[in-house]
């Protein structure tokens, strides 16, 4: 009986599998992803498939002793299969670094001097870190602008007792929304970007574009949503005198400036990443050094402050969507396009974006990035259209569609594990309630965009 066969059922099973505990929240979500993940190791490798190289490139365990994990002029579509550990590792370097910032007093200095220049109003605080959250992540990895604005929110909910849940919900969509902009600002346009020989200046001009006029019809978005809520918190305001002033929240003026500069030296070393050629593995690795070096005897404090539960699950999710990679499964879906659009190039940019919409809002946007690009560029070859416009399709496809649901983009995860430490739980429903709409519109403005400029 031949159960290579069986393999892509198997891992198409096992995805769904996941994907239904970890949305009715029955157990703890790392523990469902790495069961899931052992699952596919065993049953769709070692089974179905009788191919341990197939777990083996899964586990991606020798890329970490390659010189391009750490220092590379170019990053292939390739780097992406398996599990990312140039992604665990960031992610765990910029945790240490925002634990290291707020035992320094970082975050309660910076939430009282911001509340203090608004005038402690949550409505204002919410516009700003909207916007801010965009721009940021047009130049800096989402991942390090959710676990730095999160942070910040959560204390100034604490001081101005209103929940940060909305704050923190519309700071994820903006910062994914902000990536689209640029090449650096989301992992999938890196890959996009350099598979296919676009700029930052490329992307900035094309995608910044429709990013630029969704931020606006989201921005509107979220405050028909959530401002009459938190106008309500305005109303209990005590008297600003009675508020603590900024500098009392430095209790150490050493480890705040130290703090301080380490922060800066990693928002440089993200800018500049794409001439330094330092990955994002090497940089999340030294800035973690860096912090527990200056941190001296609290390094062991802020080491167990790290949050475990959102990297185990990161790992086991990158497993069980590495099973469908390497039974075919994403790009029999990918080639299905090819037939359905029929030569149309108006039916095949709405197939590209609501396909890499709906896929990214199930799995990491990541491997079906890379799964597409060999994709579009056989269709602008055998269909004779522009491959930049199914480029800029794909992107804002792969970066909008991350935002439906908590799982769909790496901001999403560290931004409801930061709301979750802090004591404010994001369910899928209360996620999914705000943020599939919004996803639906900025798509939606997508695709009109591009038929208006492009087709």
């Amino acid at each position: 009986m031949n159960l290579a066969a069986f393999a892509p059922w198997a891992a198409g099973f096992l995805f769904v599998f996941m994907f239904i505990l970890v949305i009715t929240e029955k157990f703890e979500r790392h523990v469902v992803t790495l069961a899931c993940g052992a699952a596919v190791l065993v049953i769709v490798f070692g089974i179905c498939m009788h191919s341990w190289q197939a777990a083996w490139r899964t586990l991606n365990i020798q890329s970490i002793f390659t010189l391009d994990f750490w220092y590379s002029a170019t990053e292939s579509a390739e780097s992406s299969s398996g599990i990312n550990w140039a992604t665990i590792l960031f992610i765990a370097g910029m945790m240490i670094m925002v634990e290291g910032m707020a035992s320094a007093g970082f975050f309660r200095w910076l939430c009282l001097r911001f509340a203090k220049l608004v005038k402690y109003r949550a409505t204002r605080i919410f516009l700003a870190f909207m916007i801010m959250s965009a721009i940021l992540a047009m130049f800096i990895d989402s991942i390090t602008v959710i676990l730095f604005l999160a942070a910040v929110t959560v204390e100034l909910a604490q001081l101005l007792k209103f929940d940060p849940v909305p704050v923190i919900l519309a700071e994820i969509f903006c910062a994914n929304l902000g990536g689209s902009a640029t090449m650096c600002g989301d992992p999938p346009n890196i890959i996009i970007g350099t598979a296919l020989g676009y700029s930052f200046s490329d992307f900035v001009s094309n995608t910044g574009v429709i990013a630029g006029i969704s931020l606006v019809c989201v921005v509107i978005y979220f405050w028909l949503c959530f401002a009459k809520k938190l106008k309500k918190s305005e109303t209990y305001l005590e008297s600003i005198e009675s508020f603590p002033d900024p500098h009392e929240a430095i209790l150490d003026r050493a480890r705040f400036i130290q703090s301080t500069f380490i922060f800066g030296l990693a928002v440089v070393l993200l800018v500049s990443h794409a001439n330094t050629h330092l990955t994002v593995a090497f940089i999340g690795t030294f800035i973690a050094l860096l912090t527990l070096v200056c941190a001296g005897g609290q390094a062991m404090d802020l080491l167990r402050k790290v949050d475990y539960r959102t990297l185990l699950f990161f790992v086991g999710l990158f497993v069980v969507v590495g099973g469908l990679e390497e039974t075919g499964v994403l790009e029999i879906v990918a080639g299905l396009i090819a037939d359905w659009s029929n030569g149309s190039l108006y039916l095949m940019v709405a197939i590209i974006l609501w396909l890499s919409a709906l896929a990214s809002a199930v799995v990491d946007n990541i491997p079906f990035a890379a799964t597409m690009i060999p994709i579009i560029r056989t269709l602008a070859q055998s269909q004779s259209v522009p491959l930049a416009t199914l480029a800029w399709t794909l992107s804002m496809g792969t970066d909008i569609g991350g935002s439906a649901t908590p799982i769909g983009a790496s901001a999403n995860v560290v931004g409801t594990a930061v709301a979750m430490k802090a004591g404010y739980p994001i369910s899928w429903g209360k996620y999914c309630k705000y943020c599939v709409p919004a996803t639906l519109l900025v798509v939606t403005i997508s695709m009109i965009c591009i038929f208006v400029r492009y087709v």
